[in-house]
């Protein structure tokens, strides 16, 4: 079976509150998802009910084809999870630690010490096996805390604010690593870093008062990212009227110092169009420059438009 998670028409209330509303999306193996939202969006919700951690009042999520509210064991077996806060104990050393886990996870006495190995190799830990936790760095601590969440092989593997805390090298590494578990896992990474999901994602939801505003791959979101404007400098005053006469053209304002802004659809970029008008008409083209949106500036838009649509629906 290609997809590893299927969530279906998730809802959860707490009294009258809808914290997450009709939620539905899936994830294959080969995938890593950033999922993104403001303080109070439903985010954790939705992750605790992935992880079998809190019931839904409606819905339905299956791990690896494993529905887990009739199978909570069978399905939690092919989940991995690292929360915010490593759940690593500082006394024990590595190998110890990660033993300790196996155990946990019910890999038989004979197969776990490859089961470990494998781990530490994934994670770069093959130097550190003998050390103990307390004394490694935060970057080590986080890479032990992967290594927990892998050592049993499944299927997905849920992080939760991996880099937090991290310095940039630290952050790189482990940002390294998230591609290459990637690679052979189904993977979630929540996050409120942005670059992070771009660095890192092959795929981005976006949640917002419990529903999924924005619901994408990488290269539709670099899509969003590319021009939506185009800046013009002109020798004259133009007619801005005879902008609008060009589709996908939105409205025009003028910018300081002879320049104007030109806002147009994003699926279509005008700029042949206008630079023809401009030139025919004798204003004098001296730059046409397109604009990118910002990550950040996407996020910010999609969740205040929503914020809109609800407050003009309710």
């Amino acid at each position: 079976m290609n997809e590893l998670i299927q969530v279906d028409q998730l809802f959860r209330y707490y009294g009258d509150h809808c914290a997450v509303n009709n939620v539905t999306f899936t994830l294959k193996k080969g995938e890593i998802l950033g999922f993104l939202g403001p303080n109070g969006a439903g985010k954790s919700s939705t992750m605790q009910m992935i992880c079998g951690n809190l019931s839904p009042t409606a819905g339905q999520v299956r791990i690896n084809g494993i529905d887990i509210l009739d199978h909570p064991r069978e399905a939690k077996r092919e989940l991995g999870y690292l929360p915010e806060i490593p759940p690593v104990y500082r006394e024990l050393t590595v190998d110890e630690y990660l033993e300790y886990c196996a155990r946990l996870h019910g890999i038989p006495k004979s197969k776990r010490q490859v089961a470990i190995a494998v781990a530490k190799d994934r994670c770069g830990l093959g130097d550190v096996g003998s050390r103990l936790i307390g004394n490694l760095s935060k970057g080590y601590q986080q890479r032990v805390g992967i290594a927990q969440a892998i050592v049993h092989m499944p299927a997905v593997i849920i992080l939760d604010e991996p880099t937090v805390g991290l310095d940039p090298l630290q952050i790189r590494e482990i940002r390294e690593l998230i591609r290459e578990l990637g690679k052979e896992h189904g993977l979630i990474l929540s996050t409120h870093i942005l670059p992070e999901v771009q660095e890192s994602c092959t795929w981005v939801q976006i949640i917002h008062r419990g529903s999924l505003v924005l619901n994408d791959s990488i290269e539709g979101l670099e899509q969003q990212m590319r021009a939506s404007s185009l800046l013009l400098s002109l020798r004259e005053q133009p007619v801005l009227s005879k902008f609008h006469e060009i589709p996908g053209v939105h409205h025009v304002e003028a910018v300081p110092e002879g320049q104007w802004r030109v806002f147009h659809d994003r699926e279509t970029v005008p700029s042949e169009a206008i630079a023809e008008l401009v030139v025919s008409s004798g204003w004098g083209l001296r730059e046409m420059t397109p604009e990118r949106r910002s990550m950040e500036q996407i996020f910010i838009d999609i969740t205040q438009d929503a914020e809109g649509v609800r407050e003009l629906g309710s």
